[in-house]
């Protein structure tokens, strides 16, 4: 009995070996990129271990947070690109398939540029102007080398209608129109993306589909429609994520999953029992990190089913000690642990294309 449990361990300890060695990026099926969002620390270099784990695995990049309006054009007269600059040579460096994220955004965008004189809000003419040259310059700067554009992010609430951000407010519902047009004129080779989240709801799947059908009738280039794919361990249902690709897939455009975590963590008000709040503080126990195994099985088995349509797939962070969903808590939403090192979860997506058919 003892030799046979010795021996099971053994058997484990190899298989898990076995897959520490695979790179994922060689896994994937012919015309599906596998990526990941990086954060500064890691394309400065800093974070040694991470880049080692990054170049290792992934054959694309999204960032974090350094493309953005803010931090890009924090003043009306002021663009900063040293870390930007880095973003894009780190890829570039690696031969990866960078991305950039994201030009229209109501968040992450400095209050003056809505502003317009004395105190009043900025009019139509001026936010498109402000918008235009925006997107010149970021774009202009990295053509060639970006190879698509999160052009809008997040423009359609949650019951299909358009969100009235301070860009729809100020310009109006054709503002997503100009940003696709401005961001083509600066880099015509460029691919061109919408990214929104929660498109596993019909309603705002829906309006998703009629922006996006929008833009195709006005002759805009569009490339792809990006589903966030923030999920968790039981929502969406798989039928609901395999009934979406089929139906963004219905438009003619490509699918991508550009922010992909599973949350473990409950929804709880502010102020909530600290065990109820962040049951995990101690420690994943073991059921849910084979729950979290089977999940990440399921949600790639969906991705390999529709290869036809899924063209990317990118993790919204490294590892669990990177990820933006701990926020004073404690979660685990990743294919690697705090260590860096592979999770279970890891060694099933792993099985998962191996054993694609």
């Amino acid at each position: 009995m003892m030799k046979s449990l010795i021996a099971i361990v053994g058997f484990g300890l190899l298989v898990a070996a076995a897959h520490q060695d695979v790179a994922l990026k060689d896994l994937m099926p012919k015309g599906m990129v596998i990526g990941v969002a990086i954060n500064q620390r890691q394309f400065e270099g800093t974070d040694s271990a991470a880049v080692d784990l990054i170049t290792k695995q992934f054959n694309q990049i999204s960032p974090e947070n350094v493309l953005k309006f803010q931090p890009t054009q924090p003043a009306a007269d002021r663009y900063t690109f040293d870390a930007a600059d880095k973003y894009v040579q780190f890829g570039v460096d690696r031969h990866m398939q960078v991305v950039g994220h994201t030009l229209v955004w109501h968040s992450q965008t400095g209050a003056w540029v809505f502003e317009g004189a004395d105190g009043k809000p900025a009019d139509r003419d001026t936010l498109l102007l402000r918008m235009r040259d925006h997107i010149r310059t970021v774009v202009g700067r990295y053509k060639g080398k970006i190879h698509g554009w999160d052009v809008v992010n997040e423009a359609i609430d949650e019951d299909g209608s358009m969100r009235k951000s301070p860009w729809q407010v100020g310009i109006g519902d054709d503002y997503i129109a100009k940003a696709f047009e401005f961001a083509h004129d600066a880099d015509p080779d460029a691919e061109l993306y919408y990214n929104d989240f929660n498109l596993e709801k019909p309603a705002k799947r829906a309006g998703v589909i009629k922006l996006v059908q929008d833009l195709k009738a006005r002759k805009l280039r569009i490339d792809g429609i990006g589903n966030q794919a923030h999920w968790r361990l039981d929502t969406p249902t798989i039928d609901e994520i395999d009934r979406t690709v089929v139906e963004l897939h219905g438009t003619g455009l490509k699918v991508m999953y550009t922010e992909l975590d599973i949350n473990l963590l409950p929804n709880t008000p502010r102020g909530a029992d600290p065990s109820v709040a962040n049951p995990y503080a101690n420690g994943l126990p073991d059921e849910i990190q084979q729950q979290l195994a089977r999940r990440y099985a399921d949600v790639f088995g969906v991705f390999l089913k529709h290869r036809d349509a899924v063209t990317r797939v990118t993790f919204w962070g490294l590892s669990d000690a990177d990820s933006w969903l701990n926020r004073g808590r404690m979660n685990f939403p990743l294919l690697w642990d705090r260590q860096r090192q592979p999770k279970p979860a890891f060694n099933a997506v792993v099985d998962v294309l191996r054993n694609r058919k």
